[in-house]
């Protein structure tokens, strides 16, 4: 369960941080052979875990060591998961004659089933769970110590059959096979032998399609047993109602049938019941006496009849999911009365009548999903009064009436979809807060809501579609992450807000049928994303702006039914429409070419025309002008031709001479090294290197944005780094450098910034990136002296960031070879692209460059005050650690909301932090007060420890990236 994988991690954390220097007391009862075998054990695997690390012979007494449990002086325990140990587990391990517990999951081990473990007679408890472990298990597996009471081996990469023998260790209590390759059938009368098992889990492997074997209710000590998608079919068999001690039963996403046995219902221990994704049929039976049960998903089935009305009884139901069924009649009102329900899903059935009128008051509500059913009626009016709720989704249904007045504070919601019924009244106020609202999806199309907008909409809605209502007052100007913004046939008015940066990923706009007045603004072309635009059904009026013609993805166009005159400019003809209307205007002048097309409405726009030589006769013949004045136009135009012809000819020649020493000038001075396929030259990229382009600057040069065209007159956007060089940078620094780059532009990588090419001269170094049209993660998390911070990013996007930063430097590190060490990890090298996906940039290239004229250390030249580890005052050489310590100061910027370095040489984050750490504790006053939020809190503190390991003092302590990764990947419930 996700609360377990949690509790484990956050143990294993504990017990990092336990690693950190202290004093240590000292034993009087050692064991010379077990310290020798320990020292062995350090030999083998190296010291560069964090636990081994602090391993030796002149340490404290090795039952003190981290990881070592002792009794009576002599080694009982080893426990040494999350150390990062490639090296096979070696046979002298089982010396330690009195070992009972070896834990050595979560690391990186990837031989065969370790038989030197069979000679650990006295081992009782056994986890080699997450690790690479391949190939079948050994069919004498029974060789391990009889006295196993614990075995896991989950989460590797076994395969072939569970081997019979696995029925012989009869002390069993716990047996993890879950998340192998495991295929062919399973053993069933070798299950049925372990009458002592409590934990039994076999999902997620591929095993043959066959039923539940009956042989599984024989263990009628089983509290735990975990079957999901393992090809399971047939009905659930009678003999499980044996497991009268079920406390958590999971057979979802299998092929079974039949319906749900009423005795099911009947066990009495059973808190969590999974079968979702199956084939069931029938009704649910009625009579329920379970009355532990938590959690009940029996979503995606075909389940008919009413919801029991004895759920109402289950009162500590936390989570009911019932979604994507035949369910009919109505939600019992008793289920509104649950005190603990969280998490209700009923959506995609045929439920009718009211909600519970109580649903909302009594429990901490956090989802409600009933969309698609026929229910009709009000929400209820205590939905939100516990402020809990982030999620609304209710759509195609036929609800009524105002929205309840619980939601006027209801802050927390993120998720709104109404779509599709009818309720009235004024939308309330408080859901269109810039300051605190949380909103991200707003879908209450086709209703009757009415009110107004706020001059700003938030900053972190993405999308907002309140088309067919009442709303009117002005266009609110939009900002942040908005991708659909769609508000046709309401009732808003004035002129569309000329500042349109704010959502510049803006893909879908729709405004017609309103009362918008005023121009186009010339604004429109900052829109690079937008795909579809309708503006039509309005009283628009003046030119249509020529920027259309440089908005590339530009597909649906409708600009009908309004009042706009002048040309339609000759851009459009870049254009590559799959619908354009631009009918019932006063549109004027010869239609360009490419939209002389008949798919194309144009129509009752009485001023255009088309030339004679057009195929479209929809449209008038363009005036032609007479005879006379065709004949004299065309006698001047051959006088006034010779006569340019011969000035023209006199100038040509010096002008191709001129061009082609500037021609081959330019080609002796710059070098294009491309390492990727490219649709501009260096000729577009060094005319953008004006300083109205210029985005930043650092110490080694200046950072551009820079448009470039290709040959079908498609536009798009890089970056350009121009690194200055130094006057005497002698021909082995310039390989170097060049080798660098031809590295890193080999790389391929999503959470890498792609580097296009390089451009060389004497001069300068181009780099040319792909365009980041979010900026750095600096700017969004801190305020700089004359920049708005645009809004703070919440945990979720926050999370994401710190996970897609922890890929690209896992790549780095472990998936090249030689690995890659970026030297200069912080906040302001993790760029963002228009979905805030998070790319590392700048492997610090201008180190080389600055070799040649700089007398600076490595750790001086390329590091960053707040971010370099204590080891660059001493090291002159450095390691894939450093960018674990920088970018465990990400992590604190991440979950505190501080800077690394604002208070200069005085002020350090992370010593800032463990100071904390060591004082006060773990505690939410930590965290960063703008996106404090009580359901994820625990998650925001778990990514704070984990953040005081990665910038431990000494390097040899911190982990690895591909465990900072995989700690990281716990905390994504997506």
């Amino acid at each position: 369960m996700p609360n377990n994988c949690y509790i484990s991690f956050f143990l294993s954390i504990q017990l990092l941080l336990s690693l950190q220097p202290k004093s240590y007391a000292q034993s009087t009862n050692q064991s010379n052979d077990d310290h020798q075998i320990l020292l062995g054990l350090m030999k083998h695997w190296g010291r560069n875990s964090p636990a081994l690390s602090r391993w030796s012979s002149t340490s404290a007494p090795h039952c003190n060591w981290g990881g070592v449990t002792c009794t009576n002086g002599a080694v009982t325990r080893i426990s040494l998961s999350n150390q990062s140990f490639i090296k096979p587990i070696p046979a002298s391990l089982c010396l330690l004659k009195n070992l009972t517990s070896l834990d050595l999951s979560y690391n990186n081990f990837s031989t065969s089933f370790p038989i030197a473990l069979y000679n650990c007679s006295n081992l009782n408890y056994l986890d080699l769970s997450n690790n690479f472990f391949v190939g079948n298990l050994p069919d004498d597996i029974n060789s391990l110590s009889a006295q196993l009471e614990h075995l896991n081996l989950s989460t590797n990469c076994f395969t072939g059959r569970i081997p019979p023998s696995i029925g012989w260790f009869l002390r069993l209590k716990s047996l993890l096979l879950d998340n192998n390759r495991f295929d062919g059938s399973y053993p069933a009368e070798g299950f049925g032998n372990l009458s002592s098992l409590q934990i039994l889990t076999l999902a997620n492997n591929l095993f043959d399609p066959v039923p539940v074997p009956w042989e599984f209710g024989k263990l009628r000590n089983l509290t735990y047993l975990w079957l999901s998608d393992m090809n399971i079919t047939g009905e659930i068999p009678e003999s499980l109602s044996n497991l009268t001690k079920l406390e958590v039963l999971d057979l979802s996403e299998n092929w079974m049938q039949g319906t749900i046995p009423m005795w099911i219902w009947q066990l009495k221990k059973l808190k969590y019941l999974y079968l979702f994704d199956n084939n069931f049929t029938g009704e649910i039976a009625d009579n329920i006496t379970a009355l532990d049960l938590v959690e009940i998903d029996l979503s995606s089935n075909k389940l008919t009849g009413t919801i029991p009305g004895d759920f109402g009884k289950l009162t500590n139901l936390t989570l009911l999911f019932l979604y994507q069924n035949q369910l009919c009649g109505s939600i019992p009102p008793s289920i509104g009365l649950l005190p603990n329900l969280y998490d209700i899903r009923l959506f995609n059935n045929m439920l009718s009548g009211a909600l519970p009128s109580e649903l909302g008051k009594h429990s901490p509500l956090a989802n409600f999903e009933v969309g698609n059913n026929n229910l009709s009626g009000e929400l209820p009016e205590g939905l939100c009064s516990n402020r809990k709720l982030y999620d609304i989704v209710v759509f195609n249904n036929s609800f009524s009436g105002k929205l309840p007045e619980s939601l006027d504070g209801c802050y927390l919601l993120n998720n709104l979809m109404m779509f599709n019924n009818h309720f009235t009244g004024e939308f309330p106020k408080s859901l269109w807060s810039v300051v605190t609202n949380q909103l991200s999806v707003v879908m209450i199309q086709n209703n009757n809501f009415s009110g107004t907008f706020p001059t700003q909409l938030p900053w972190n809605f993405t999308q907002l579609d309140i088309s067919n209502n009442r709303f009117s007052g002005p266009v609110p100007s939009l900002a942040g992450r908005m991708k659909i913004f769609r508000a046709a046939n309401n009732m808003l008015s004035g002129e569309i807000p000329w500042d349109l940066t704010g959502i510049s990923q803006v893909t879908d706009l729709d405004l017609s049928g309103n009362q918008i007045t005023g121009p186009i603004p010339m604004t429109i072309g900052v829109l690079k994303g937008l795909n579809a635009l309708n503006i039509s059904g309005n009283q628009i009026s003046g030119n249509i702006p020529a920027a259309f013609g440089f908005m590339s993805v530009l597909t649906i166009l409708d600009l009908s039914s309004n009042a706009l005159s002048g040309k339609i400019p000759k851009d459009f003809d870049k254009l590559r429409l799959s619908f354009l209307n631009l009918s019932m205007n006063q549109l004027s002048g010869e239609i360009p070419t490419s939209l002389q097309n008949e798919t194309y409405d144009l129509r009752f726009n009485p001023g255009l025309c088309v030339s004679s030589n057009s195929s479209d006769h929809n449209f008038q013949i363009c005036r032609a002008r007479s005879d006379f004045s065709n004949v004299l136009s065309r006698r001047l135009i051959t006088i006034f031709s010779v006569l340019a012809s011969v000035m023209f000819l006199s100038s040509v020649a010096g002008f191709l001479i001129l061009r082609r020493q500037k021609y081959r000038h330019d080609h002796q001075t710059w070098e294009l090294t491309p390492f990727h396929a490219l649709h501009f030259t260096e000729h577009g990229i060094l005319s953008g290197l004006c300083e109205q382009n210029r985005i930043g600057s650092g110490r080694s040069g200046k950072v551009y944005c820079v448009h470039v065209m290709d040959e079908a007159g498609a536009g798009s956007m890089v970056a350009v780094k121009k690194i200055w060089n130094l006057q005497n940078l002698d021909g082995n620094l310039e390989k170097d450098f060049l080798a660098e780059v031809k590295i890193l532009g080999e790389i391929r990588h999503t959470n890498v910034v792609k580097l296009l090419c390089c451009i060389s001269s004497s001069e300068a170094k181009l780099l040319v990136y792909e365009y980041m049209e979010n900026s750095s993660l600096d700017r969004w998390l801190h305020q700089r002296e004359g920049i708005r911070v645009p809004a703070p990013l919440d945990w979720t996007t926050r999370l994401q960031i710190a996970i897609d930063s922890a890929r690209g430097l896992c790549y780095m590190h472990h998936g090249c070879s030689p690995a890659i060490v970026h030297r200069d990890v912080k906040s302001a090298n993790i760029l963002l692209d228009s979905e805030f996906r998070a790319k590392v940039a700048d492997f610090g290239l201008a180190q080389i460059l600055l070799k040649a004229g700089e007398l600076e250390s490595v750790s001086a030249m390329c590091g960053t005050f707040g971010y370099m580890p204590p080891e660059y005052g001493y090291q002159r050489r450095v390691n894939e650690k450093i960018d674990v310590y920088g970018f465990g100061v990400v992590l604190l910027e991440l979950t505190t909301g501080k800077v690394a370095n604002g208070g200069g040489a005085e002020y350090c984050l992370a010593q800032w932090a463990w100071r904390q750490y060591q004082e006060n504790g773990l505690s939410v006053d930590l965290l960063d007060e703008e996106i404090k939020d009580p359901a994820y809190n625990e998650d925001m503190l778990a990514v704070f420890t984990l953040a005081l390991i990665c910038t431990g003092g000494q390097p040899s302590m911190r982990p690895s990236m591909k465990n900072v990764l995989h700690a990281l990947l716990r905390f994504d419930h997506r």
